[in-house]
């Protein structure tokens, strides 16, 4: 089968297709066909600097939707032929993925496939954030950084629908903007002022809950925007700084807190409650509360064209890649 692997670290280059053996499914695994798969950061990161990545060659891809191909000889929930969209820990640019059944998920009638491949990392991740780590309330202010990325589109959309009261996001060029006042947001900022600016949009208090996903300085500063019990979430490093550091001193004087989050570490660790999480999150799209839309797609074995629009930082919304069906 036809599948994308890199032997090498390295710049978008390093990504070709190959023809490799087609998986068979374990003990508590599936196999799907794959129709779309979905790029992430992650994968540009496991790209270039290795992350996650146990050994080479490597095949990356964390999400996908498709058909079921085969099932373990003890997985009872998923049949073949039947239309899910999965969660990996790798493998998914490639005709066939191996899935752990844990979390792969049926998808809802009405739901296409396209749709269903921007859905198991980004829209989990989004809710978890605001509603299992972020402990969103009604009337709270909410700021997230990246507003015009995949977790960033779903998140604003998330927050306004979980009853924030003001919404702000930051973008690192105008051209982004739009995109990301039609997701949700009441205010969007540029990068490069957005902490002055959150401060003067709320009359100095700061916000009550902020997303992160780039770290370092940008980590410090939006830090520096919260209000009184103001909770920041990390989920992520994305400008692969040194590894933010905080004390008593940050938090103590107006009662912060700050966690993290990563949907690879849950469905490593807990798949039953990423299920969960994954169930409640995909409602508020068949329901029609939640779009994510694709802003490009391009063919298997032009993935690495996908990777340089996603590391240019000019795209926004989801990018896919379309492989078969």
């Amino acid at each position: 089968m036809r599948a994308i692997v890199f032997e090498q670290y390295g710049g978008p280059e390093v990504l070709r297709l190959a023809d490799v053996p087609r998986p068979s499914p374990g003990p508590g695994e599936v196999t799907v066909d794959v129709a779309w798969a979905g790029v992430n950061f992650a994968d540009v990161k496991a790209r270039a600097e290795g992350y996650r990545v146990e050994a080479l060659p490597f095949r990356p891809g964390l999400e996908v939707s498709g058909l079921i191909r085969e099932v373990g000889p003890d997985v009872t929930d998923f049949t073949p032929g039947q239309e899910v969209a999965a969660f990996l820990d790798g493998g998914g640019y490639a005709e066939t993925a191996l899935a752990p059944a844990a979390t792969v998920f049926a998808l809802p009638a009405g739901l296409d496939l396209r749709t269903g491949a921007t859905l198991p990392s980004v829209l989990p991740t989004a809710y978890a954030l605001l509603h299992e780590v972020g402990r969103l309330r009604e009337g709270d202010t909410v700021l997230v950084q990246g507003a015009a990325g995949g977790v960033g589109t779903v998140a604003g959309q998330l927050a306004r629908l979980g009853g924030a009261a003001a919404v702000y996001g930051v973008v690192s060029s105008l051209d982004k903007a739009d995109h990301a006042l039609k997701s949700g947001y009441d205010e969007v900022f540029m990068a490069a002022t957005f902490d002055t600016d959150v401060r003067a949009a709320t009359g100095g208090r700061g916000v009550d809950i902020a997303l992160d996903p780039v770290g370092g300085e940008t980590f410090r500063r939006t830090l520096g925007t919260l209000g009184r019990f103001g909770r920041l979430v990390s989920f992520g490093n994305a400008g692969s700084e040194e590894p933010w550091r905080i004390g008593p001193a940050d938090t103590y004087p107006l009662g912060l807190s700050v966690s993290g989050f990563s949907v690879l570490g849950m469905a490593a660790q807990e798949p039953q409650r990423l299920r969960r999480i994954a169930d409640a999150a995909f409602r508020t799209v068949t329901d029609g509360d939640v779009e994510l839309p694709v802003s490009a797609e391009f063919p298997l074995e032009r993935a690495a064209e996908a990777h340089r629009l996603l590391e240019s930082r000019r795209s926004t919304g989801k990018l896919l890649l379309r492989v078969g069906g």
